[in-house]
């Protein structure tokens, strides 16, 4: 079964081809009811018709961007020219432009239109904002205008189906609808030949049986749908800088308005249409609508963003003009939702599965039905009436295709997908709460298989809470202690040194020192290294706008990864011009031929003073000090481990999950944190980027099992080593990211972890999971639940397989030997639903324990339904086989039944024997080696209500509905031999799980 399962329903965990999703689908056949089974797949019809809109859409941006370039000089050198009349309901809303106007200005990127306004000043004006201070958001009554007359920023989204639409759903099951014609047949004929209320019994009992299933079933799907729909909602959840009222503040994309000023960086994605204020060095990357891979320079000059495009380089402020369902970027929302999330490997292992046993299950059902009418007409011509029909043989012949159908009910796992679902939709609501926001079902899955996870440093191993702790300005090294009189700080400095160091300190960031209004205080916004060292020029007294005020940036070059360093140019107030640069020690010292000395002069560096230097740098690496240097000193900036990272890599270790960093950091300072956090051992290796690059294919064989940390890593080297990891090694790869430059990394993993508070939207948007609290800890936790679930699912596939084997064996067996079945269609049904829904309620929802991280991973080849499943599927069936048939030969004569009742005493007996034979074995499926089932349960409540469940709705079955369900009261002795034999599947199950396999 394996290997016909690996060959023809093997799909990725992501990047998955159209041709493998399709062709699993086709071997699925016929199945009982395709909108459950197929209904958490990707619905690959509308994937394509989202594709092909996506493709014109691209087409008609793509000329229209042409017809721009093309017109651009034309139109500049041209009269400028228009005619446009407000809107009356927009003059009175108090606007001068319609929402209409705005978006053929930004999405046509009609430079005609957009002069004839007035430009930027002139739109800003018109939508009555301030391309400085922002909205003012005061009047209540103006924000509802606004929204009235150009919208808001969110997108269509599928209306919510409700519960009803699941029962519905439920209903289309194809086996439920022949019961339910059946049942209607029974009705009639029943009421015909004994009247109301006696000859309606059996036939009520499948009705009611039909719908107790159903309205179970549409119940657990609804709140599957719930989760999901939850979660969904934590996924949206974006904010960004912007300026209202006068100051900067973090806010929603949902609560922009046309008018509002977007704050722009690396990695961050246009929220809305709109156009560039002011900024430096803008790329934009706009292959997501135009399909275009070159990125477009967006300036002054050509000024239009669009929403869902990303920022590749610089930063920039920006003008909203439109929102929500108006942009382009929100007509393809509409369309690219319909395609569906991607199925995961397990959902598609366990369609196979359920395809396979279902095809099993028809061959029995038919030839149980084949034997059973044999012997009703072997009976018929031995009484000499076989060509006689009465309304009893017509009932007996309709019972007979009724457990047929229902034994087709209980043989095939529909369920088995579902229960997959069922379980990623629990562990991602718990992972929710652990700080983890799974964006695809396949990650949660998969991060259970998880071998190896290369880990970033800043804000992952660490706290990313950074404060400078030691420089060394003028060639002279000092701590720097915190609340301390700047004044001594300088004392032994010349006079010009503080000016220089603070101009280049507030000047070269990429952060900002805002004041808040309602607070009265400062806040200071940007990257923890920037924060860091805006915190250390306030500490010395300096002032940002005073600073900022005082030269005029004439051109920024923004930090990124790949470079590793960012500078201005700054025009002095006497017009003269100066760079300042700041980045990574040893890359900005190499750039340096003068330093500032003691005494303040500028001064050639010399080997001795550049000896000095480069061993303050590793004097501070050492120190796990992140240092940067700039034309006036080195600072030092302390970033410490955070809580529990250790012992989280310790687990790790014993999980079998090997830990590595990749980091851009000096390499002391990433050995001496990896020793810190135990990743770096004393059999390891630790690189460098450019070292590693380096390297022949045969080197890296040997080389990259022994890496635990990368220094100086770019992107590039993330990437190929993840690559290698996943290709070569055949290692199951989860990797943590947070910079543009990483997507490409976190694309090729297996698992890609973004950072959530650090992390860009680039990043998240090319991540499986987003880390929202950017701590290792919760990335262990994850793997933890990734685990739960993998054995979650094995567990319930045991126990639903143990069922279908002895459901189908006694059912068949009993046909074919005594002309009749001893479990009726209602009975099968009960079973079915406590094998099905509630099974995956108990064991799909198993949260995950501390012994599951001292196992070793399952890998990427490892069977799913495995030897010990197999010893415990076929020891347990054996059992209950046997019990039963014993029971079928020889129960008259053990329980002493005589007299007419003793037929029907005897089914209930076996009846009630089975289903306890379940409920013991599902407590025994908790674990599939260990003995001691019972660890933990008391903490499982939802096991614990299943459980619960199960055995009152037995009792009111046998005792109370015996005439629905073809069962008679049993005596407490009889109670007390079916809780035994029951429980004695619980020590056979116990001896199982020692045999060796």
């Amino acid at each position: 079964m394996e290997a016909y399962l690996q060959e023809n329903f093997e799909v990725q965990s992501k990047n998955s081809s159209e041709e493998v999703l399709q062709n699993w689908r086709k071997l699925c056949g016929v199945v009982k009811n395709p909108k459950r089974r197929f209904r958490f797949t990707a619905n690959l019809s509308k994937r394509g018709e989202a594709a092909a809109m996506r493709r014109t859409n691209q087409e008609k941006l793509r000329v229209a961007v042409l017809v721009s370039k093309a017109a651009f000089q034309f139109i500049q050198a041209g009269a400028q020219s228009g005619n446009y009349t407000v809107p009356e309901e927009v003059k009175d809303a108090g606007f001068q432009i319609c929402a209409d106007e705005l978006e053929s200005i930004v999405e046509s990127r009609d430079t005609k239109k957009l002069k004839y306004h007035g430009g930027v000043t002139g739109i800003s004006e018109k939508l009555r904002t301030s391309i400085t201070d922002g909205l003012t958001t005061t009047n209540s009554d103006q924000l509802t205008k606004r929204q009235d007359i150009y919208g808001i920023n969110k997108f269509a989204e599928s209306e919510v189906r409700s519960f009803w639409v699941f029962v519905w759903e439920a209903l289309q099951d194809m086996t439920l609808m022949i019961l339910g014609f059946c049942a209607v047949v029974s009705l009639v004929i029943g009421i015909l030949t004994e009247g109301w209320p006696t000859g309606a019994h059996d036939g009520m009992g499948i009705v009611v049986s039909i719908l107790l299933v159903v309205f179970v079933t549409a119940t657990s799907d609804y709140r599957q749908s719930l989760q999901f729909k939850d979660l969904d909602k934590e996924k949206k959840k974006i904010s960004m800088q912007v300026t209202r009222n006068g100051y900067r503040k973090k806010m929603s994309i949902y609560d922009l308005l046309p008018g509002d000023i977007v704050h722009l960086a690396i990695g961050d994605q246009v929220p809305t249409d709109g156009l560039f204020i002011s900024g430096f060095s803008m790329l934009i990357d706009e292959s997501s609508l135009t399909g275009e891979s070159e990125p477009v320079m967006v300036n002054s000059q050509h000024p239009f963003l669009l929403s869902g495009t990303k920022v590749q380089d610089g930063s920039c402020t920006m003008l909203v003009t439109t929102v929500g369902m108006r942009t382009q970027w929100g007509k393809l929302m509409a369309t690219l939702s319909e395609g569906g999330d991607d199925e995961t490997p397990l959902q598609v292992k366990l369609n196979g599965v359920a395809t396979i046993i279902g095809k099993i299950g028809l061959f029995f059902a038919v030839i149980t039905f084949v034997v059973l009418v044999k012997g009703l007409m072997t009976r018929k011509r031995q009484e000499g009436r076989f060509w006689s029909v009465s309304g009893d043989d017509v009932m007996e012949m309709l019972e007979f295709f009724a457990v047929a159908v229902t034994i087709v009910v209980v043989a095939v796992p529909e369920g088995l997908p579902l229960a997959v679902t069922l379980s990623l939709a629990f562990a991602m609501k718990k992972m929710m709460n652990d700080k983890a926001l799974v964006r695809h079902l396949a990650a949660c899955e998969t991060m259970g298989s998880a071998t190896t996870i290369c880990s970033d440093k800043t804000g992952t191993l660490t706290t990313n809470r950074m404060t400078v702790v030691k420089t060394c300005i003028c060639m002279k090294r000092k701590e720097v202690i915190r609340n301390a009189d700047s004044s001594n700080f300088f004392s032994d400095v010349p006079e010009c040194v503080p000016k220089m160091l603070l101009e280049s300190i507030f000047n070269n960031t990429g952060g900002e020192v805002v004041a808040r209004r309602k607070r009265r205080k400062r806040e200071i916004l940007g990257t923890p290294t920037e924060t860091a060292i805006l915190e250390f020029g306030l500490s010395l007294g300096g002032d940002f706008h005073k600073e900022r005020k005082a030269c005029k940036l004439v051109k920024v070059e923004p930090f990124n990864s790949e470079k590793k360093r960012m500078g201005v140019v700054v025009e002095l107030p006497e017009g003269n011009l100066r760079a300042h640069c700041k980045g990574a020690s040893e890359i900005i010292l190499a750039n340096c031929d003068k330093v500032m000395n003691s005494d303040g002069e500028v001064v050639p560096l010399d080997e001795e003073k550049s000896k000095h230097l480069k061993d303050t740098i590793e004097s501070f690496a050492s120190e796990a000090l992140r240092t940067l240097y700039t034309c006036i000193g080195i600072v030092g900036i302390k970033d410490p481990v955070r809580p529990g990272v250790k012992e989280s890599v310790a687990v790790c270790r014993s999980a079998g999950i090997v830990v590595r960093m990749v980091t851009g950091d000096n390499i002391n300072t990433a050995k001496a944190i990896a020793r810190e956090c135990g990743i770096l051992t004393d059999d390891g290796i630790a690189i460098e980027g450019p070292d590693f690059r380096q390297k022949t294919q045969e080197e890296l064989f040997e080389l990259i099992p022994k890496i635990q940390v990368m220094a100086r890593s770019s992107p590039l080297d993330k990437h190929m080593l993840v690559k290698q990891l996943r290709t070569t090694f055949g290692e199951v790869v989860a990797v943590t990211g947070d910079g543009t430059n990483d997507a490409p990394a976190l694309h090729e993993a297996d698992i890609g972890l973004a950072m959530g508070i650090a992390g860009t939207e680039v990043a998240k948007e090319s991540a499986d999971v987003i880390i929202l609290d950017d701590n290792f800890s919760t990335i262990v936790t994850v793997a933890k639940w990734g685990r739960s679930v993998y054995i979650n699912i094995q567990k319930f596939v045991q126990f639903q397989l143990t069922v279908n084997v002895v459901a189908l064996l006694v059912n068949f067996s009993s046909a074919c030997t005594t002309g009749n079945a001893p479990l009726t269609a209602v009975q099968l049904l009960w079973v079915n639903m406590i094998m099905d829904t509630l099974g995956a309620l108990a064991l799909a929802t198993e949260p995950p324990n501390d012994e599951l991280m001292k196992r070793q991973p399952v890998g990427r080849k490892g069977n799913f339904i495995s030897n010990v499943m197999w010893r415990n599927i076929l020891g347990q069936s054996l059992y209950q086989v046997l019990l039963i048939w014993i029971l079928q030969i020889k129960g008259k004569w053990i329980f002493g039944f005589k007299g007419p009742d003793s037929d029907i005493l005897l089914n209930t007996l076996i009846f009630n024997s089975f289903v306890f034979c379940q409920v013991f074995n599902e407590i025994s499926s908790r674990e599939m080696e260990e003995i001691d089932v019972f660890k933990g349960i008391w903490d499982n409540h939802v096991f614990l209500g299943v459980i619960s469940c199960t055995v009152l709705f037995q009792f009111i079955i046998v005792e109370y509905l015996g005439t629905y369900a073809n069962t008679t009261p049993l005596a407490p002795v009889h109670w007390l031999f079916c809780v035994a034999v029951g429980y004695l599947g619980m020590p056979i199950a116990a001896r199982l799980k020692t045999i060796h396999v």
